[in-house]
């Protein structure tokens, strides 16, 4: 028998959130879904931050109520044999800053959640959450379910690795405001179309804190039809989905599923000279530019984990790459194993590095005071008063990071290690003795 692959119905929770009110939110939910009657396993998708709305000064607060609200949501869920899903405040027990997730509960409890991962910085909420750094699929018992939180929407990118993942719904909770209606119900149309999708997308109404929210809660074919679309008032639409539709749109062609490679890796090793105007068009966006070093002779693990964690500091990634004369500097003159050319290009193969720089020198000051990064990266095990460049860029209005290295590793390492493996011969007694491990066996 085929595995489900879509909900057999959604439907949309559109209302007026009361700012920091947990009970009187979840009871105007109640309320709504009681007067709807929904059919078996429809899912119900909630605003954003539909229990608590974004009362930051009570963040930490109210998030200490969400395992209560989920009990909550699993109860109404319980009662109509249906899926709630919604975002609401989830505390990190490291103490760290929280995530705006998107929970899908069941008649059981909770069946998955997924983090927001774009947060939006004019509402400051990157000083009150942290972003989420993928969103994988829920896996329900109706099949595999994509989300996106508000913002999201408007990063045409998350959508399209959810959907090629193998989900044909996508849910989109949100807070979007009346002053922007019309960007809503264009991207939501877009992400539908682009994707061969339905999208269920459930907004808040009325005035929340201070904002005027759009309302317009609306269901959408995978061919773009608007299916169903609320008006500005408290209700909720719903609509069955039928995953023939999803079939016929895809069957001619299908856009989610092509992936053809289209970065060209080696584009990303430049000379400093020709590097600086193309960053300038990319800070007048407002985009902000990061910038660490290193030689980067045998790639490991904790250098992937340390490159991934400095590109998340800022939205692009320069590497300042230590020539072969510069390496053989500092590691003397059996180093680098492998030339700058090779280790020039492996950097440039991961998709977390923007773009590779080589320098000479001994020290990385003259790319740093050429570039002035927004974020100067570099190892926790530097103490900051002895980081090249971090006066200069400080100076220049930037910041240092300070990043811990997730694995311990190192090259020097791992080339004794190598050495000491050569040295014993290969223990591998079905590998011939005399093969030459420089072929191909």
């Amino acid at each position: 028998m085929m595995e489900p692959q879509l909900f057999p119905a959604a439907a949309c929770v559109q209302f007026t959130i009361s700012m920091g009110e947990p009970d009187s939110n979840i009871e105007q939910v109640a309320q709504l879904i009681n007067r709807y009657q929904p059919d078996p396993d429809t899912l119900l998708l909630l605003p954003e931050m539909w229990a608590t709305g974004f009362d930051y000064e009570r963040t930490a607060a109210l998030g200490r109520r969400t395992p209560e609200i989920l009990v909550a949501m699993q109860q109404i869920a319980a009662q109509h044999q249906v899926y709630l899903a919604g975002t609401l405040t989830a505390l990190p027990g490291d103490g760290s800053l929280p995530f705006n997730r998107l929970y899908l509960v069941g008649p059981g409890g909770v069946v998955g959640s997924l983090p927001k991962q774009q947060l939006f910085s004019p509402w400051q909420e990157d000083r009150f959450y942290q972003a989420g750094q993928s969103a994988p699929l829920l896996q329900t018992p109706c099949g595999p379910l994509a989300g996106l939180i508000c913002y999201d929407l408007r990063f045409p990118e998350l959508a399209r690795r959810q959907v090629f993942a193998g989900s044909r719904l996508l849910a989109v909770s949100a807070q979007w405001p009346l002053s922007r209606l019309d960007h809503w119900q264009t991207l939501l149309r877009a992400r539908a179309i682009e994707n061969q999708v339905y999208v269920v997308a459930a907004n808040s109404c009325g005035r929340t804190g201070t904002m005027e929210l759009g309302g317009h809660s609306m269901i959408i074919g995978p061919d773009g039809t608007v299916l169903r679309a609320a008006g500005t008032e408290a209700t909720v639409i719903g609509c069955p989905l039928n995953g023939s539709q999803v079939d016929e749109q895809r069957r001619t062609f299908c856009p989610a599923g092509n992936r053809a490679w289209m970065t060209a890796d080696k584009q990303k090793i430049r000379k400093i000279d020709h590097l600086l105007p193309e960053l300038a068009l990319i800070r007048r966006q407002h985009s902000r530019i990061a910038f660490t070093n290193g030689c980067f002779d045998i790639l490991h693990a904790g250098h992937v984990s340390y490159l991934e964690e400095a590109r998340r500091t800022a939205d692009c990634l320069v590497v300042g790459l230590n020539a072969d004369c510069s390496v053989r500097t500092l590691k003397g003159p059996s180093r680098p194993v492998n030339s700058e050319e090779d280790r020039a290009r492996v950097l440039a193969a991961l998709g977390c590095v923007d773009y590779v720089v080589l320098f000479e020198e001994e020290t990385p000051i003259r790319l740093i005071t050429a570039l002035l990064p927004d974020v100067l990266v570099k190892g926790a095990d530097w103490p900051e008063g002895q980081i090249v460049g971090a006066a200069e860029v400080k100076a220049a209005g930037g910041r240092v990071a300070r990043i811990t290295f997730e694995h311990d590793r190192s090259t020097t390492a791992l080339i004794d290690k190598i050495r000491v493996t050569a040295a014993a011969g290969p223990t591998d007694q079905s590998v011939p003795a005399n093969l030459d491990y420089e072929e191909k066996p």
